[in-house]
């Protein structure tokens, strides 16, 4: 699975006008399932997110995960993180999973982030969205369980 994570003062995705999820303090998690992947990559992902150390601390380093502050979570569906542009200037998504397999982990992946007690909003899979973002740092971090 592919994510990219960006530390947020707040976040919101709405679709056709309806806010389907908001947040204040936390991570707004962009979420690829790929060609492959299974539950435990799932798991792997939402437990490193869940710890990763990218709020400060009372000495201003970057020392606490998003649990430790009772931040949040706006997970979205982003296929486009599967995207191959090698050649040619059109992006390849063949990559990622298949519509319904991606659905199933994307779900899966936002589940697990809540069962590890991140309040989770969810955004909504394979829907035209919009996301809106005020990104704090800014921070901005690459995941791919394939190279972790």
């Amino acid at each position: 699975m592919r994510a990219l994570i960006q530390r947020v003062s707040e976040a919101s995705v709405t679709v056709d006008g309806e806010t389907l999820g908001e947040i204040g303090p936390g991570l707004l998690i962009l979420v690829c399932a790929m060609q492959g992947d299974s539950e435990a990559q799932a798991d792997q992902l939402a437990a490193k997110i869940s710890k990763l150390r990218i709020f400060k601390d009372e000495g201003g380093k970057m020392n606490l995960s998003v649990l430790d502050t009772g931040g949040s979570a706006l997970v979205v569906s982003q296929f486009t993180l599967a995207a191959d542009t090698r050649r040619g200037n059109r992006p390849g998504f063949s990559a990622a999973a298949s519509p319904a397999e991606g659905e199933r982990l994307y779900d899966y992946f936002a589940g697990q982030l809540s069962r590890l007690g991140l309040e989770t909003a969810k955004g909504r899979f394979g829907a035209d969205m919009k996301v809106r973002l005020l990104n704090d740092g800014p921070v901005t971090i690459w995941m791919d369980t394939e190279q972790a």
